[in-house]
């Protein structure tokens, strides 16, 4: 079933909300961790690489004036 574009834009502005929490979680995952001495943990390194993937698609968002 095709979504008309009032229920595209709701799947949008839904999904850019999750890519912006997930950064945002992320982000504080990585700064508990620092705060412990932990940043050479695999852990630490997985969350810098989804935060970086993360930031990629928000500043697509930015580039088209779609975010803020």
């Amino acid at each position: 079933m095709q979504m008309n574009e009032q229920e595209q834009l709701a799947a949008y502005r839904a999904m850019q909300a999750a890519i912006q929490q997930e950064y945002d979680r992320a982000a504080d995952k990585m700064a508990a961790l620092k705060a412990q001495g932990k940043e050479k943990t695999a852990t630490y390194r997985q969350l810098f690489a989804r935060k970086l993937t993360l930031s990629e698609l928000l500043s697509w968002y930015k580039t088209y004036g779609l975010v803020p």
